[in-house]
């Protein structure tokens, strides 16, 4: 098997895999008892918030546990926009940003918010001038996502901090950093970043299971009531299992994530140079350098249907995608790339393959083999 969309979910490592299967059978107390199993699941609690702090550089009381970066996403935003709307009714976002972040405008502005939908280049990054112009006195809110799910684009939040600074010091800065939390250096404090949304699903930890940093300055008010766990912001019996695993997959990646990025950015190379080699009339809609994460590669196939084209792959073990999986089961046609400006062929013929430290040159190679053969076919038979 060659999984390369790991985009969309990650294969969990070995080791969080068994410090999991050992806190099932061992750490199954509840935290808020008072007796001795429960401090001994707060304590594996608080050692989990430790390694995602010290990753982080940040107060272990700023880092928040949740279901995932859908729930990250909106606990942070709406938590803000709820506690500022005496301030104003203004908010700035891009036109890729994922659903969760997406759905939450539409919302807003179903409420009589203003929002603000920052264009993007052709290879997905904003427009600092723009931005600059955007922000109002009665802006309270920018959210924008660190890396595009779709094309790999990274945006550049340190300089967006900065102009936020400059321009309105009272506008809160959301990153959503679910494709670069573990896979890219990180600065929250040196980015004035006020909240930095993060899942254990995409760095080889296990699903159901995110995180939320909320720098101390702010108190925001919860969504959800209830035993007030995770300090009132996140109400209910914590996920132990899962974030014991978070930490596991934290820790590991602390110590690999550079050279794991190094040695994944080396495989994109290569499968892009050969791809170019082996297959015609194709587009790549990912810039390939240091603006995009590379773990991502998007690429259009003139001629293709890109479902039809994963599914050919799905025979021979390979496993990719064709757009975010979070919203692949639309009908409507990827909103990042129709941002990008493809037309419609260059839309349905898109598919996304995202790397791992998993994965070899082999992989590659026999990748290739399969698409060259799986695409002439398909052209094939849709030129009759």
């Amino acid at each position: 098997m060659i999984y390369l969309d790991n985009c969309s979910t990650t294969r969990p490592r070995k080791e969080v895999a068994d410090i999991m299967t050992k806190s099932f059978l061992e750490d199954f107390g509840n935290p808020s008892s008072l007796h001795r199993l429960g401090l001994r699941a707060e304590k594996r609690i608080k050692e989990a918030r430790d390694l995602i702090a010290d990753f982080l550089m940040v107060d272990q009381r700023e880092i928040y546990f949740s279901s995932g970066g859908t729930e990250s996403n909106n606990i942070a935003i709406q938590s803000f926009v709820k506690k500022h709307k005496k301030r104003g009714r203004h908010i700035i976002t891009s036109r890729i940003e994922h659903p969760s972040i997406l759905n939450i405008m539409k919302s807003y502005q179903g409420q009589g918010y203003e929002v603000s939908y920052l264009d993007i280049d052709k290879y997905g990054h904003i427009s600092l001038e723009e931005l600059k112009n955007s922000i109002r006195d009665d802006t309270i809110l920018v959210a924008i996502m660190q890396v595009n799910n779709e094309i790999g684009a990274i945006e550049p939040i340190a300089e967006i901090g900065r102009i936020i600074r400059e321009k309105n010091p009272g506008t809160l800065f959301h990153v959503d950093g679910i494709q670069g939390f573990g896979k890219l250096p990180i600065s929250l404090k040196a980015w004035g970043v006020d909240s930095y949304s993060f899942s254990g699903h995409k760095i080889h930890g296990p699903k159901g299971i995110g995180g939320l940093y909320i720098d101390k300055k702010h108190s925001i008010e919860p969504l959800v009531f209830g035993g007030n766990q995770e300090r009132g912001i996140r109400s209910g019996t914590e996920n132990l299992t899962g974030i014991i695993g978070f930490g596991e997959a934290v820790k590991i990646a602390a110590e690999n994530y550079e050279r794991e990025g190094r040695q994944v950015g080396e495989l994109r190379a290569y499968f892009t140079e050969k791809l170019k080699e082996e297959i015609g009339d194709i587009r790549i809609n990912t810039s390939l350098d240091d603006k995009s994460s590379p773990y991502i590669v998007n690429i259009s196939f003139m001629d293709t249907r890109a479902e039809v084209l994963l599914h050919y792959l799905e025979e021979d073990e390979i496993y990719v995608s064709t757009s975010s999986a979070c919203s692949s089961r639309a009908t409507e046609k990827s909103h990042v790339l129709r941002a990008l400006g493809l037309n419609d062929q260059e839309i349905q013929g898109a598919m996304r393959f995202c790397f791992s430290h998993e994965n070899s040159r082999e992989d590659m190679d026999y990748t290739i083999e399969k698409l060259k053969a799986s695409v002439a076919e398909i052209r094939q038979i849709i030129k009759g």
